[in-house]
């Protein structure tokens, strides 16, 4: 198994800039499975929140790979900043919890129409799932009610794909305890039950999305 990190642009929360990253899992018997595919959505989302962005079509060719080659999807919220260019995959299944697909279609966020006018098919899954030996998605609420994680077993151990469980590597070991990031955690006893249940799997490696 191999893992690469995709350079998806950046965007900007109270003028400070975030990077906006995907993962490449290339699995031996799943083929290419993409972890989050990047920013999209209505322009006044985009203008918000000064999107810079990165297609993940350029983003993929950087490691010899291209749309058409990704098996596999997972999304690990319905955020515009993690699954807006799921439309570059529609041949693929794309993963998400059935309580979060809920959740995008109760709240009726601002991305809500926009992802429905696109017509993605999810494949909705229920719970922690795993998709081979080495390869399992774990629900991780508290971001959204909904959020999923990825955990890789690879020769180095636990490798873990975090999503928006955790923005950053500060936020995910101070566990919250101090002023945290505007929407980090829309459940806060959620979240951090999340975060000590992520802990508990005792990861050698972490791969965030808003991270550098």
């Amino acid at each position: 198994m191999e893992i690469k990190r995709l350079d998806l642009g950046h965007l900007f929360i109270r003028k400070e800039q975030w990077p906006v990253h995907g993962y490449v899992i290339l699995h031996d018997r799943l083929g290419v499975v993409l972890v989050d595919t990047g920013c999209g959505g209505p322009d006044e989302v985009l203008r918000y929140f000064e999107v810079v962005n990165r297609t993940v079509a350029d983003a993929l060719a950087d490691h010899d790979l291209a749309p058409i080659d990704v098996n596999l999807v997972i999304n690990t919220h319905l955020h515009f900043d993690h699954c807006g260019q799921n439309p570059a995959f529609e041949h693929a299944p794309l993963m998400v919890q059935r309580t979060e697909h809920e959740r995008m279609l109760r709240e009726r966020d601002e991305v809500t129409e926009w992802i429905e006018a696109s017509g993605m098919q999810f494949e909705l899954i229920d719970g922690s799932t795993e998709l081979a030996d080495d390869l399992r998605i774990v629900t991780s609420p508290g971001h959204t009610s909904g959020h999923q994680s990825v955990v890789a077993t690879t020769e180095l151990g636990i490798e873990l794909f975090i999503g928006d469980a955790a923005y950053t590597r500060r936020i995910y070991e101070s566990s919250g305890m101090g002023n945290l990031p505007d929407g980090q955690a829309a459940d806060l006893d959620a979240w951090r039950g999340t975060l000590t249940d992520l802990k508990a799997l005792e990861p050698q490696r972490l791969h965030f999305c808003h991270d550098g």
